[in-house]
């Protein structure tokens, strides 16, 4: 098992701005062309974009991180995340969008999207990842479910490529064979590394011939898996990607069995509870006479700004920013992507959710913007650290 003080390295590593010779990317949107949209499944397709010479440093990206992207539907803007599901390459990047039910955008993407569209998409974002340069004898493994299987793709086949003696155990749930996403590139990489990549793919709705592997993944259904067939005492660190509920139980099964937390990764698209919708526009304010303020300052690409934010608005530090600089960076709004992470430098602010920060982030002070909410006269942060 790795080491706690190697893990912390890592940490150190990523929150500087660095891993693996790569830097931490600012937030910024460009125009991309759709190279190719390919079909995964029936509600499934993966969308490949060209990246120009011009723009290729700023799409240097680290496997098990995700994009932004952004789109102009029925006069509204619209954000998503959608992780990198490809190892880094160049000249191009892909992500894999399923579509959701009432999903707008997933299902635009899904029936208008097509080779030569153009769409803004945001430089690569996230912690979602491992140190590749560092892979020799060790063994990762990633518990997935549905499209949560997309950063899980990234991180396999460039841990599996990158040393002939790193191994990778992946468990991938969804409710029958017609749901997986990437049934034949898993079944290709599992030809091209039978040794060294273990692949269990767990049915809910469709009887297997291993019992283990047929029926939804509840508490016991874990602890059986992780004893026959991924023992945590052999794994230096885990990758977790899906809903809520399933990446919270795994987490916590893993801790309860030995696992120290800072070889847990986790990543959400969402919390599967309802909560407030990406804002297209910052909510507008009003500031009674008299009224206490809070006063917001930041720095966004090493320029300063300030805005005064009414007690009585109990707004968050994103919606305050974003009424003074349009650009200020946020994907989901809803405390699950990260996108909008800045650091605190001075006063303190409530954090109403967080799925998105690692304990380690949190110790140095990073904060999620779009659901921090001051509570001191002054707050200061910066989202170029």
């Amino acid at each position: 098992m790795t080491d706690a003080a190697a893990a912390q390295r890592v940490a150190d590593a990523f929150l500087a701005g660095a891993v693996g010779g790569q830097r931490r990317h600012a937030a910024r949107f460009h125009t991309l062309a759709v190279a190719e949209v390919r079909a995964l499944t029936d509600d499934a397709v993966e969308v490949t974009f060209a990246v120009p010479d011009r723009l290729r440093d700023q799409y240097d990206y680290l496997a098990g991180q995700h994009v932004a992207l952004r789109a102009h539907l029925n006069g509204q803007e619209l954000r998503r995340s959608y992780s990198l599901c490809r190892p880094p390459s160049d000249g191009s990047l892909s992500v894999a969008i399923k579509r959701d039910i009432g999903g707008l955008f997933s299902t635009w993407a899904q029936t208008e999207l097509h080779p030569g569209d153009t769409l803004e998409v945001m430089s690569p974002q996230g912690t979602f990842t491992s140190r590749l340069d560092d892979l020799d004898g060790r063994h990762l493994a990633g518990i997935a479910a549905g499209s949560g299987i997309t950063p899980l793709m990234a991180l396999a086949t460039a841990a599996l490529s990158r040393s002939t003696t790193s191994r990778f155990t992946l468990v991938y749930t969804n409710r029958s064979r017609s749901d997986v996403m990437f049934l034949d590139d898993l079944a290709d990489l599992k030809d091209r590394y039978p040794s060294r990549l273990a692949l269990h793919h767990v049915l809910s709705r469709e009887q297997r011939a291993a019992p283990l592997l047929s029926g939804r993944i509840d508490e016991p259904k874990l602890r059986r898996i992780l004893d026959a067939l991924v023992r945590p005492e052999t794994v230096d660190e885990w990758f977790l990607c899906g809903p809520f509920e399933l990446v919270q139980l795994c987490r916590d099964v893993l801790v309860d069995m030995g696992v120290d937390r800072g070889h847990i990764r986790h990543e959400l698209f969402t919390t599967g509870e309802p909560g407030q919708a990406a804002p297209n526009a910052p909510r507008p304010v009003q500031i009674g006479r008299d009224e206490p303020v809070h006063t917001v300052r930041f720095t966004l690409e090493g320029q300063s700004a300030s805005v005064d934010s009414p007690d009585s608005a109990h707004e968050t530090i994103l919606n305050a920013a974003l009424r003074v600089r349009a650009d200020v960076p946020f994907a989901c709004a809803g405390g699950v992507c990260g996108t909008c992470r800045a650091r605190l430098v001075a006063g303190d602010v409530r954090m109403t959710e967080n799925y998105a920060l690692e304990p380690e982030e949190l110790e140095r002070g990073y904060i999620l913007t779009c659901q921090s909410h001051p509570t001191t006269p002054e707050v200061v942060v910066d989202y170029d650290v």
